[in-house]
């Protein structure tokens, strides 16, 4: 009796399952029958494992348990690699690189059947070539000209790379050169050489300074000639104005006399202290006494 009491409830239990199960199959139909692409995707739609089409990004729908979605991004992407190469001279270094790319979105899914995905797209065709073009600009380059000139570089790997993925669904651009790790002893070596160049530089400036101060005195002092002698310049023509007043003076006080021998009674009348002359001598050399002389002796 027991075991029949519990058959029977065992068969209630399954007949409520089947009861159930297709309203639990219908619901996950129902939450399988739509997809949604979010922006910077597509979505490649695979039925029973073949891709058939791409939807953009929004709301979509598909058959249930037959249809599956894969997404591909259509943003930018950006790949880094670290890779051992050689420069111009043969110095090994080690480089840094990154490349920046982007899946052309009308062409997602042309990318995903040739190569089924991003990653394989990155593995089997992307990171190769890359490789490749930084090997090959690389050793074209001395290591002084790869520090002080990337930018040479940069767009020789891009030169070479946009060569190797031509006619591939992506863009490659922005290619950075990140960093460049050379030998110690060649970094140690461009410190001296630097250090030399910088002492250069200042003993240069030094003597540049002694230059324009030694520049500066033989200005001042020409200066300083050049002034004495325009003093000097002025003061003999000065002289010469003077003495040629002077003697247009005499040569027109000699015309004068000249022509009017009252000025010269005049002349003698102005410089005449009024003392009569003690001494004269006559016309036959007869010495003429001073009167005065004897009456004051009386």
């Amino acid at each position: 009796m027991l075991q029949q009491t519990t058959k029977i409830g065992q068969w209630l239990k399954l007949s409520n399952l089947f009861k159930t199960l297709p309203i639990i199959l219908l619901i996950i139909a129902v939450f399988n029958s739509y997809f949604i692409v979010i922006e910077g995707h597509v979505g490649v739609v695979k039925r029973f494992g073949e891709a058939k089409d791409q939807q953009n990004p929004g709301l979509h729908f598909k058959i249930p348990f037959i249809e599956t979605v894969e997404m591909i991004e259509v943003r930018t992407r950006k790949n880094a690699e670290k890779m051992a190469s050689s420069t111009k001279e043969q110095m090994p270094v080690t480089i840094e690189v990154s490349v920046n790319w982007t899946v052309n979105k009308e062409a997602a899914l042309d990318l995903f059947k040739r190569y089924g995905g991003l990653t394989q797209f990155e593995q089997r065709i992307l990171d190769p070539r890359f490789r490749s073009a930084t090997k090959d600009t690389i050793p074209q380059f001395e290591a002084e000209q790869l520090i002080q000139d990337r930018a040479s570089a940069i767009q020789g790997i891009e030169r070479r790379l946009a060569e190797e993925m031509a006619g591939f669904p992506v863009i490659v651009d922005n290619i950075q050169i990140e960093n460049i790790i050379l030998p110690q002893k060649y970094i140690n070596s461009i410190e001296i050489k630097q250090t030399e160049k910088n002492l250069a530089a200042a003993e240069e400036h030094k003597l540049e300074r002694q230059r324009l101060e030694a520049l500066r005195a033989v200005n001042t002092a020409d200066a300083k000639a050049k002034g004495i002698l325009k003093v000097a310049e002025a003061e003999a023509q000065s002289i010469l104005l003077k003495g040629m007043a002077e003697a247009q003076a005499i040569e027109a006080k000699a015309k004068a006399l000249k022509n009017n021998p009252l000025i010269v009674k005049l002349t003698e009348a102005q410089a005449w202290d009024g003392k009569l002359p003690t001494t004269m001598m006559g016309e036959g050399v007869m010495p003429i006494m001073d009167i005065r002389q004897i009456e004051e002796s009386k």
